[in-house]
């Protein structure tokens, strides 16, 4: 099971740093990644990272302002988010692929991942 943390109200150029926190029933995974779902929209894939090689992947509209990371010990997965646009604004989720078919976090889609945590709100206004 994952649990995030860190979201929150930031203004539009502000940063954020979430939390995911493997609560080690989860352990053995093939990739982790970070998914976000606004009202009424979709829930889309925002980055997700190989768990074996730590290789990131990133959706377009994120790449060069968010980035992934993954402690050592392989407990905790952070997203650093940095200059904030309002359409950044949802729900932010973290999940695994426990029978790899995001092949590595190559293909960060959420129907291709396992456990899901229960979301934290991040709300990009002035």
């Amino acid at each position: 099971q994952v649990q995030e943390s860190g979201g929150g109200l930031v203004q539009p150029g502000g940063s954020l740093r979430l939390s995911c926190v493997n609560s080690g029933e989860t352990l053995d995974y093939w990739a982790i990644g970070w998914f976000r779902q606004a009202p009424g929209k979709e829930r889309e894939g925002v980055s997700c990272i190989d768990a074996t090689t730590d290789r990131p992947y990133y959706s377009e509209s994120v790449k060069g302002r968010f980035t992934i990371s993954e402690d050592h010990g392989k407990t905790t997965v952070y997203l650093q988010m940095n200059g904030l646009k309002p359409e950044d604004t949802a729900v932010y989720y973290c999940a695994v692929d426990l029978l790899g078919e995001s092949q590595n976090g190559r293909h960060c889609h959420a129907e291709d991942f396992d456990s899901w945590g229960q979301g934290t709100q991040v709300t990009v206004s002035s």
